[in-house]
């Protein structure tokens, strides 16, 4: 299933629906894809974001490899859908960061890796836009990652038995290839993440855990357009403002 949130027409409400080729079904209603706004196919309450969960990526940066997840959040604020603009803060250095974004399906806590996958209702693209300025002088990362839109989401929800691990996660940027990689290369795999996250907190309904970006990062200006691609869920662009 390819579940979705959209728009109608000038309107801000926001519905759910389903995804069918290019219609979208909600209730009795039946849309043509044009004819709709996507929005973020999820409404977290927060997400948990993992830093250097690719090897590639730790050592681009000159950081080591962690022992254990680097957690850190973004708020609900920072969620922008597809096609929305990314508004970049007051930066001289704001890098794309194009990741699998896992949506929790129900209230949990303690979930054991064997059992990890019991509460995750699919898969999405995210961008976790990052301000590389602030980041290396705040150890929290709140300025440098939590600003508003700095987590573009969508455009769909695949359920996890339409695609199959490992999944291709590509990034580009004004069409060009900048990111490529697999999440075969997790330093810590999807249950791991899942067990650690909740063995301190609870995740909601809806919730997203961010697992991490590959090698290739780089910096996003003014009227650029950045696109993660996975496949088997689709393709999230974003304008760059």
């Amino acid at each position: 299933m390819r579940r979705v949130r959209f728009r109608v027409a000038r309107s801000e409400d926001v519905r759910d629906g389903v995804l069918e080729g290019r219609f979208v079904r909600s209730g009795a209603l039946k849309l043509p894809l044009d004819e709709v706004r996507l929005a973020a196919p999820c409404a977290p309450t927060k997400i948990v974001c993992v830093g250097r969960n690719y090897a590639a990526h730790a050592a681009e940066l000159g950081n080591e490899v962690p022992e254990r997840p680097l957690l850190f959040l973004k708020p609900p604020s920072a969620v922008i859908g597809p096609d929305e603009p990314i508004v970049l803060p007051a930066s001289e250095e704001v890098h794309y960061e194009g990741e699998l974004a896992v949506v929790i399906a129900r209230r949990c806590r303690g979930v054991p890796a064997s059992r990890a996958m019991e509460v995750v209702l699919g898969y999405t693209c995210l961008n976790d836009v990052s301000d590389r300025v602030a980041q290396k002088w705040e150890k929290s990362w709140v300025r440098a990652k939590a600003f508003d839109g700095s987590a573009p989401l969508g455009p769909v929800l695949v359920t996890p038995d339409e695609v199959a691990e490992p999944l291709h996660v590509r990034l580009r940027l004004n069409g060009e290839l900048r990111q490529d990689g697999w999440t075969s290369s997790f330093i810590f795999p999807i249950p791991a993440l899942i067990e650690e996250i909740t063995s301190f907190m609870t995740l909601e309904a809806g919730d997203v855990i961010a697992t991490g970006t590959p090698a290739g990062v780089g910096r996003l200006s003014p009227g650029d357009v950045v696109e993660v691609e996975i496949d088997g869920v689709g393709v999230l662009r974003n304008p760059v403002r």
